[in-house]
């Protein structure tokens, strides 16, 4: 799986990472999974095609709290909510890709988190 990983994360500034996400109802159903929207912008064509049927569509994010170290850990994969497997899920375009790591990044940076 491709991912964007971002460790070393202090107990403050993951538990307020994971109030922000929990603040924008992003909750996954397992707890520590957040799903990340898609903007309908950056869908591929066949996304665009399947939306009525798998849509809408995201990337996971899974926060994972360890002993001494805290990571947050991005999929690079774009899910459908409706269906697991289907043509339209697939790893992220280089746009979807860009989007969301900076989208992720300035998340970050406007909880003042240097990470």
């Amino acid at each position: 799986m491709r991912t964007y990983l971002i460790e070393d994360l202090i107990d403050d500034d993951f538990d307020t990472i994971e109030a922000a996400f929990n603040e924008l109802k992003f909750n996954g159903p397992i707890e520590g999974i957040y799903y990340l929207p898609m903007p309908e912008a950056l869908l591929q064509q066949e996304q665009k095609d399947h939306i009525s049927d798998c849509g809408p569509y995201f990337m996971a994010l899974e926060t994972i709290k360890g002993i001494d170290e805290h990571q947050i850990k991005l999929e690079l994969l774009v899910r459908a909510k409706r269906k697991i497997r289907c043509s339209c899920v697939s790893y992220a375009t280089t746009e979807q890709r860009e989007h969301m790591i900076e989208y992720l990044d300035q998340f970050i940076e406007e909880l003042e988190i240097s990470a």
